[in-house]
């Protein structure tokens, strides 16, 4: 796309904008922070960059380039658990191809924008736990949970009725958490959501029935008793959206999805879209890392 096609277009009554920021055709530059997380080209030096397809939460509106990667959960003795593929010494990921036969490979790279290549859980020979682990904050429900437990399916019962006052209640019930971030390091952000949509998504149900065959069994396998989770990390400037956590999210018709306050970009939890970008480098490992 020419430079001068990617421009916002004229206000309305409700701020929209192209899928794109003034400039994302060139060359952006990812500060301390992790910010211009657009698809760009990147520095060559590190490991494990390049052009990525992943699955993710689809854009539908504002700023933001793309949408949020989906993380695959599994249901442990109750705990919800990141799934982490094992590493491909020949890729420099961690890689599952063919993910629970749905064609779609899962791989670390789908982490790595917004400075969270940085971080060491996405490292793909870090020894770091995958269960996802209670951040409270944006939920009144998780104030009682102490933060850092492991998220439990009990948790979650009332998920067919939760409800918080922002949109439409009844749709599921969503927590924040984090992963692979024991200890004193970088966190990695997550938001997941139990919800009776992701259950007909992976049966390709009603309004999911035009959903391809490997995105519902990529959901099958990765989103067990109705939960889905992505990295909460908007693609825009890498802020923290959230699913029903902002009020004002309602003047942009958004109450529903996910909002980015920042920019006011708007993702649909429940339209998983396969899709590319070009995943930043991660630092270069170790010699104790490159030798394992």
């Amino acid at each position: 796309m020419p430079l001068d096609e990617d421009k916002y277009p004229e206000e309305s009554g409700r701020r929209r904008f192209v899928a794109g920021v003034v400039g994302s055709a060139a060359l952006a530059t990812v500060g301390a922070g992790g910010a211009a997380a657009v698809d760009t080209l990147t520095d060559p030096s590190g490991e494990g960059g390049g052009t990525t397809e992943f699955l993710g939460v689809e854009n539908i509106d504002g700023p933001a380039p793309r949408g949020m990667p989906i993380i695959p959960i599994e249901i442990q003795d109750g705990q919800l658990v990141g799934v982490w593929p094992e590493y491909d010494p020949e890729a420099r990921v961690a890689i599952a191809r063919d993910f629970g036969g749905s064609g779609i490979d899962y791989s670390s790279a789908w982490f790595q924008y917004c400075g969270t290549q940085t971080a060491p859980g996405v490292r793909p020979q870090a020894d770091q736990d995958n269960v996802l682990r209670n951040s409270p904050g944006s939920y009144d429900w998780q104030s009682d949970v102490e933060q850092g437990e492991p998220l439990t399916v009990d948790m979650f019962e009332e998920y067919e009725s939760w409800g918080n006052g922002i949109g439409q209640s009844g749709l599921g019930k969503p927590a924040s958490a984090t992963w692979r971030s024991e200890g004193d390091v970088q966190s990695i952000p997550v938001q997941l959501i139990r919800s009776n949509r992701v259950r007909q998504m992976a049966a390709g149900e009603g309004e999911f029935s035009d959903l391809p065959g490997s995105v519902r069994q990529f959901i099958a396998e990765a989103a067990p008793e109705g939960f889905i989770a992505w990295l909460n990390k908007c693609t825009h400037f890498c802020c923290v959206p959230g699913w029903k956590t902002q009020a004002g999210s309602a003047a942009f018709n958004a109450e529903n999805d996910i909002y980015c306050q920042c920019h006011q970009s708007v993702y649909d939890p429940f339209n998983p879209v396969l899709t590319q970008f070009v995943a930043l480098p991660r630092p270069p490992a170790s010699e104790s890392e490159s030798s394992e």
